[in-house]
């Protein structure tokens, strides 16, 4: 194996490892307690196994009622009435959503605040309605519930490869006038890092408000502990998400998985990469590494700086100063001649709402000629499967782009568990040969496409804070179609290899791996 681990490896084994630790500490205690009751409790012990049995139907009975699909209620109910102890503890600490009042009450507080700040222009709406109908009530949808407006006037530029959305970020960067919000999952104190920083700096020294925030879990490995103090002494204002506290923190589970770059208000960025080596391709544990991003100039920008804001301003000892919004939400006074419409959007596990899988499930279904997707992952519920799988029966032509080279085989594995079933519905399954795919896109017949942060999978449609960009009747579609096209090129076709059900063993194995893949 490498010795030079890039930051998705580090991040997704770090916490691979923190649920591994939980699932052995949950199963010691299991076994324990079962010595324990065996050899020392004596006649107290059936009535002891009665409560305990009594408690896991109590938490089996509770997880059913859940408003979660079946998928990820089943492993949890699976789990807990064959190895209660052991499955509650793993479950209060990795199965539930983690939510509090406290956290929920925080968010929408925020919202409430910063919301209103992004009202919709109604004749954008009517003209959408008018131009592309069969996506109206998708738009509609995350203007009236998500909060988050469609514009026009916004200039969007695709990247099909992050070094150069990385490089065009850091150009726009070193132009900064008033201020620079940076949101990222994970930062690699390294190479591609100490380029942004370097620019960073020299801003906040010309007296730019610079700010940065990251995800904790997403970073704690390959960022030393007194990152934060080295960062600010260059006058850049750094905020962590979610700290991590093992067993004293419920909200563990739920990370900011979110990718934002707002340079005054004006320009902004969005994709799948993080900062760090392997998205630009300084290191390949994992082959090339595939990844996408867009550059928003225009109106359309608010609502990213909004994103940013939100949650900069819902954690724990927000300061108050923070609170007046207004000068970074300036007029940008851009004007886009070359059409279309614009909408960024939030997915936010506090408001109870799957805006990820609504996005996706929606867009599937409007789709008439085609529906293309690139993910690294493709963990899905049965709703997800079945509207796939009904699109290619009404003549959609429907592929997804996965990864040809691994970057965890176990979630590999349970991705190409799916692959059966979905070929038997008619869909194309497509995997990168030249390595790892961590792009995030959707794309719809000629004239919708979707690029964030959003994968099809668990964790990114039902735990994490993530966000995505709607790109409806812009140049930008065309050129994701172009991406995709060539990316076929460089991809092989696995379709025919899971047209057949296969040995019972392999069968046994995926119908396992789809079992627990609601635990991942």
């Amino acid at each position: 194996m490498s010795k030079e681990r890039t930051v998705e490896k580090k991040v997704d084994v770090r916490n691979s490892v923190g649920r591994v630790i939980f699932a052995f500490i949950a199963i010691f205690i299991q076994f324990a307690w079962v010595f324990l009751i065996s050899f020392f409790l004596g006649d107290v012990n059936r009535y002891i196994t009665m409560g305990i049995t009594v408690l896991s139907v109590i938490f089996a009975v509770y997880i059913y009622g859940e408003n979660k699909t079946s998928a990820m209620k089943t492993p949890w109910i699976f789990l807990i009435l064959l190895i209660p102890i052991a499955g509650i503890i793993f479950y209060l600490f990795v199965g539930l959503n983690g939510t509090t009042k406290r956290m929920r009450a925080r968010y929408r507080a925020m919202d409430d605040q910063i919301m209103p700040l992004l009202p919709e222009d109604s004749a954008v709406r009517r003209d959408l309605e008018a131009d592309l109908s069969q996506f109206a009530g998708l738009s509609r949808y995350l203007s009236m519930y998500v909060r988050y407006p469609l514009y026009r006037n916004t200039a969007v530029d695709y990247f099909h490869d992050a070094k150069d959305a990385v490089d065009a970020q850091i150009a726009d960067i070193s132009k900064a006038e008033h201020f620079i919000f940076m949101e990222y999952h994970a930062i690699e104190d390294a190479e591609t890092w100490h380029r942004v920083r370097d620019v960073l700096a020299e801003r906040a020294a010309a007296g730019v408000e610079v700010r940065l925030f990251y995800d904790d879990m997403g970073s704690i490995g390959f960022i030393n502990t007194d990152f934060i103090e080295r960062t600010e002494k260059l006058g850049i204002r750094c905020r962590v998400f979610n700290p991590v506290e093992p067993f004293l923190n419920l909200f563990l589970n739920n990370r900011d998985h979110r990718k934002v770059t707002v340079i005054d208000g004006r320009i902004g960025y969005t994709g799948g990469y993080n900062l760090a080596n392997e998205y630009v391709g300084l290191t390949h544990p994992y082959g090339f590494w595939k990844d996408t991003g867009v550059r928003l100039e225009g109106e359309g920008v608010k609502s990213l700086t909004v994103m940013f804001l939100e949650m900069w301003n819902a954690m724990p000892k927000a300061k108050q100063e923070d609170f007046d919004f207004a000068p970074y939400l300036p007029e940008t006074g851009v004007t886009a001649e070359t059409g279309g419409y614009v909408q960024p959007y939030a997915d936010n596990p506090t408001d109870r709402l799957r805006v990820g899988e609504d996005v996706y499930l929606s867009m599937i279904a409007a789709a008439r000629n085609r529906i293309w997707i690139m993910t690294p992952y493709l963990i899905i519920t049965d709703e997800m499967n079945r509207a796939l799988g009904m699109a290619a029966r009404r003549g959609v032509d429907v592929r997804i782009i996965t990864p040809g080279i691994p970057d965890k085989k176990l979630i590999y594995a349970v991705t190409r568990s799916y692959y059966p079933g979905l070929v038997s519905q008619g869909v194309k399954i497509f995997e990168f040969t030249p390595g790892f795919c961590h792009a995030k896109m959707c794309l719809v017949d000629d004239d919708v496409a979707a690029c964030g942060t959003i994968n099809f999978d668990y964790r990114s449609l039902y735990h994490h804070f993530e966000n995505g960009c709607l790109l409806y009747g812009m140049p930008a579609v065309a050129d994701i179609r172009d991406d995709f096209e060539k990316t076929f090129e460089e991809c092989q076709e696995v379709t025919g290899a899971y047209a057949t059900k296969g040995r019972f063993l392999t069968r046994f194995w995926q119908c396992l791996l789809r079992l627990i893949s609601g635990l991942l």
